[in-house]
């Protein structure tokens, strides 16, 4: 659009074999072309407007996405070290637990496993207080007497949800 007007420009002030006519009409053109001009100038500071505003939301959210990549990779890394630690306490469990069991006879060691694969988990409970960790119920009084007579070192079993019971100083027996 430059180099058209600068090229009527340059004919209007040459005015050589131009006619009135032809005058008057490239006159019009170079207004219209500084107006159109004018608008698309507008409309480039505008856009370059657009465009910085935008930049900057661009490196807000980059500043914003590298903050949030800066905590993920931290929660990742303590989800890491804490797993290592669950995982090295889990060692230390099962190789204690071997230890525990190895002193157990095998039929009782059996008794528990198929107790603990029919509850979900749990083969036996801590009696504490006259009710059954396992299975929150309170025993009746007769279950506790039963318990009362049997020997220290006899299985005695919850009625109710057949897990092995655990008589500790606690039993409120």
């Amino acid at each position: 659009m430059r180099q058209r007007a600068a090229r009527d420009e340059q004919r209007l002030d040459s005015g050589v074999g131009i006619s009135a006519r032809d005058l008057a009409n490239l006159q019009s053109e170079v207004v219209s072309l500084a107006k159109r001009q004018g608008d698309l100038e507008d409309v480039v500071l505008e856009v370059m407007e657009r465009l910085e505003a935008s930049q900057e939301r661009v490196t807000e959210l980059t500043e914003r996405v590298s903050a949030l990549e800066a905590k993920l990779t931290d929660a990742t890394a303590r989800r890491d070290a804490t797993t290592a630690e669950l995982d090295a306490e889990a060692a230390k469990i099962a190789k204690d637990r071997e230890i525990v069991v190895s002193s157990i006879p095998a039929d009782l060691i059996a008794l528990y496993e198929k107790i603990r694969v029919k509850q979900g988990g749990v083969g036996a409970a801590r009696l504490y207080q006259r009710r059954c960790e396992g299975c929150r119920l309170e025993l009746d009084m007769a279950e506790v007497n039963e318990i009362k007579a049997a020997a220290r070192d006899q299985v005695v079993r919850h009625e109710n949800c057949g897990r092995i019971l655990v008589r500790t100083a606690d039993s409120g027996i």
